[in-house]
């Protein structure tokens, strides 16, 4: 598969991902936590902005390596990549959130592992299936142009 992406692409890759998970996690967040959904809303957004810088650095020294170490992207290799991303991001956003929250890094911590029980599995489903689609848009794109 080619894993040349542009900025633009690793962009609109970012940004698609990001309000997928803002959609889907300010309202699970300001009902867990019984908070203002607008609250929620700033967090989630403020989470998504360093996710989404996280998002295209990551990718980018992902795919960087990838291509250096010629690795096909199997079902495990996906799995590190979902981890990978997700530690880094736990490693950012966990004093982000005891912060906002005004709460200690360890209660951001389980705060933040019981957020990780969705991102990890929809990181994995997000990029899997973002690749597939992305595979059929470029052979069609090839199709047409041969």
């Amino acid at each position: 598969m080619n894993t040349n992406k542009t900025w633009g692409e690793r962009i609109t890759h970012a940004l698609i991902f990001e309000a997928l998970a803002v959609a889907l996690t300010a309202p699970v967040l300001s009902w867990v936590m019984k908070m203002p959904m607008a609250h929620a809303g700033a967090l989630t957004l403020m989470i998504s902005l360093v996710a989404m810088t996280w998002n295209m650095i990551f990718n980018a020294l992902f795919d960087r390596l990838e291509r250096h170490w010629r690795i096909a992207r199997t079902m495990a290799v996906r799995a590190v990549h979902a981890i990978a991303f997700e530690a880094g991001l736990v490693a950012i956003v966990v004093p982000l959130v005891a912060w906002w929250l005004d709460m200690s890094l360890l209660d951001a911590l389980i705060l933040d592992i019981g957020l990780l029980m969705f991102f990890l599995p929809y990181t994995f489903l997000f990029n899997l299936g973002y690749d597939k689609l992305r595979e059929a848009l470029l052979k069609r794109r090839a199709t047409l142009n041969a």
